[in-house]
């Protein structure tokens, strides 16, 4: 059955016209009036929902039942990612959505290749909150994590939330295992560097600022491959 964001106020017996994004989904699947639909807002659980009506362009249903359903992982991880270049944050945000992140928030580095202001920056967040609903679409997650606007690493470590345990994910003698570091935090705030990692100053920075080092092992992971493996050490179930 199709899951669709629908980022509106729900109710049982409510009749609504799907935002621009899923009646278009709707119209590329080709569904009949009668067809069977999840909806989710990311306010909680998902909801049944009957096609009532198929325009050139708009789409009405009916709401039915809600469900409280949650699929999130047992604690929150919160990425923070030196911004990979090309596609790779692309995948990053796909995955990282598929293995239950909190949050995302790209930063850029000393290393970074990607660099993005004004506008570009806009819009190339705009892109990567869609990628976000488009994989819990189609992972079953009912909450869509944020893709904050990117900035400077400096200007987030100064304005950097205070709950939580701050991982750095480092090579450093004496960083811990990611999980050993981690603990039983249920708020964790993982950092990592692009291609090329941060700079020995960036982690100095971040180590004044709270975060403690920690080790995915003693490979080199690429900047995605490290979000990944860190998500699936501390976020799945």
């Amino acid at each position: 059955m199709p899951r669709l964001h629908c980022p509106l106020p729900l109710a049982p017996g409510a009749q609504i016209d799907l935002p621009t994004e899923a009646a278009r989904h709707v119209q590329v699947l080709r569904l009949q009036p009668g067809a069977a639909l999840t909806l989710f807002n990311g306010a909680g659980g998902e909801w049944d929902a009957t096609v009532t009506r198929m325009g050139r362009s708009d789409v009405q249903v009916e709401v039915g039942a809600h469900h409280a359903i949650e699929r999130e992982a047992a604690r929150a991880v919160h990425l923070i990612v030196g911004m990979p270049a090309n596609e790779r944050m692309d995948w990053l945000v796909e995955k990282a959505t598929e293995l239950g992140a909190a949050s995302i928030q790209p930063v850029a580095t000393a290393r970074s290749v990607l660099r993005l202001e004004g506008e570009r920056a806009a819009k190339r967040q705009t892109r990567w909150q869609a990628i976000a609903v488009a994989a819990c679409e189609q992972c079953g997650r009912n909450r869509v994590p944020s893709v904050h606007a990117p900035l400077a690493l400096a200007d987030w470590l100064r304005g950097a939330p205070g709950q939580g345990r701050r991982l750095l994910l480092s090579l450093r003698p004496g960083s811990q295992p990611l999980r050993q570091a981690a603990g039983d935090a249920q708020a964790v705030w993982v950092l990592h560097g692009p291609e090329g990692g941060l700079t020995a100053q960036e982690e100095d920075t971040a180590l004044a600022a709270g975060f403690a080092p920690a080790s995915l092992g003693a490979r080199v992971l690429r900047a995605e491959t490290a979000s990944v493996a860190a998500l699936s050490m501390l976020g799945l179930d």
